[in-house]
């Protein structure tokens, strides 16, 4: 479906946040939700909701890289169950397997370029590790909707 999808990273002391889209295909971070021991401040996340309005959310499901569900992958699912409960939206779950570390890739390479002088911080690792996990949904589920062109 057409529309704004909210991504999130999940972790236990911040979630990362990003917002993308299925015409362009590319997600941007927004920051990160505060968490305590897992559990998220609800009203953080309902601020991202209201404001973005999405069709559904996307929130990244831990992997071993032997394919094996990772240690948090029964906290992600409750998440992404009260996720659905709360806001009444629908949510896909997507590997995220290596987001964490294209994202640092990703922001070393904004601070690289001058674009960033402060250092990155956790948050911003978070975040943009949710644009990636998001950026990577929305190109494998809607990649047959892309405008073509022919030469």
């Amino acid at each position: 479906m057409a529309g704004v999808y909210l991504g999130f990273d999940y972790g236990r002391a911040r979630i990362g946040v990003a917002a993308g889209d299925t015409i362009t295909q590319r997600a941007r971070p927004l920051g990160v939700i505060d968490a305590k021991d897992g559990n998220p401040q609800w009203n953080q996340c309902e601020r991202f909701i209201k404001e973005y309005a999405p069709t559904a959310l996307i929130v990244g499901l831990p992997y071993n890289m032997d394919g094996s569900s990772g240690a948090l992958e029964p906290e992600v699912q409750a998440f992404a169950k009260a996720l659905t409960t709360r806001f009444n939206l629908t949510v896909h779950l997507v590997d995220e397997r290596l987001s964490s570390k294209e994202a640092e890739d990703r922001l070393r390479q904004v601070r690289q370029s001058g674009e960033r002088t402060r250092r990155v911080r956790h948050g911003d690792v978070d975040a943009m590790a949710a644009c990636v996990l998001l950026e990577q949904w929305l190109n494998a589920t809607h990649a047959h909707s892309a405008p073509r062109t022919t030469g």
